[in-house]
């Protein structure tokens, strides 16, 4: 298992060597969908400083060569609108990278937690099968906690953080039963309770600065492994 962090210098030496990176051919880019809602899709923020395409970016800096994300994700959607979105773009199955992060929707708008668990299993299975078939090249990220947002400050938040730590042992266990990288990052989200420029404009998503903590955390934790 190669990690991203602190490890490049021997990634490097693997490519000399003739190795590859989750299945792609030498002198090949590394190929990422990203799967999700509001918060892949960078909502409020300019595109480039969304997390995927920050990640992207990072690796890149570090000689990991790695294409632009595919992102199919938007603003309000639940894991019903994603399935649907990926039915009808219909990728093909042969990505290096896919990451999912979905789920946040559902509990806003009060939908079946039951639902929910039966939904993201679902595209967690999809994530797998774009990935090639390989559980490892699946990132899965936690539902950041939008209770400490401005936003939130007139409604329960109580009960949103108590559905969203349901939602968030679900999504882990699957992850985890399932062999992919589940990668928390709920904790990291609620520091927009004292540090307002982790938001946007809009009191709600994600800033620049708060995708960057994401895609550390991301770096630090996410295995490649060699072939």
């Amino acid at each position: 298992m190669l990690h991203i962090h602190n490890r490049t210098h021997r990634f490097l030496i693997l490519l000399a060597l003739g190795f590859s990176l989750c299945g792609a051919a030498q002198n090949d880019s590394i190929t990422f969908l990203a799967l999700g809602d509001s918060y892949t899709e960078g909502t409020s923020e300019l595109r480039v400083n969304s997390w995927p395409f920050q990640l992207s970016s990072q690796l890149r800096k570090k000689k990991i060569p790695i294409k632009d994300p595919k992102v199919i994700a938007l603003v309000g959607w639940t894991t019903s609108d994603l399935l649907e979105a990926v039915a009808s773009e219909n990728p093909k199955p042969n990505y290096d990278l896919v990451s999912l992060c979905i789920g946040v929707n559902n509990q806003f708008r009060g939908q079946s937690f039951e639902k929910f668990q039966q939904e993201f299993s679902e595209l967690l299975e999809k994530s797998i099968r774009l990935a090639k078939g390989n559980p490892k090249n699946v990132i899965v990220l936690s539902i950041p906690d939008y209770s400490v947002t401005p936003y939130a400050r007139f409604k329960d938040t109580p009960k949103i953080v108590k559905e969203l730590e349901a939602y968030n042992r679900y999504i882990e266990k699957e992850a985890n039963a399932r062999n992919t990288s589940f990668i928390e990052i709920t904790k990291i989200s609620r520091n927009a309770r004292v540090n307002p420029d982790m938001l946007t404009q809009d009191s709600l998503h994600p800033s620049k600065k708060m995708y960057k903590a994401w895609v550390k955390k991301i770096s630090k934790e996410f295995k490649f492994q060699k072939p």
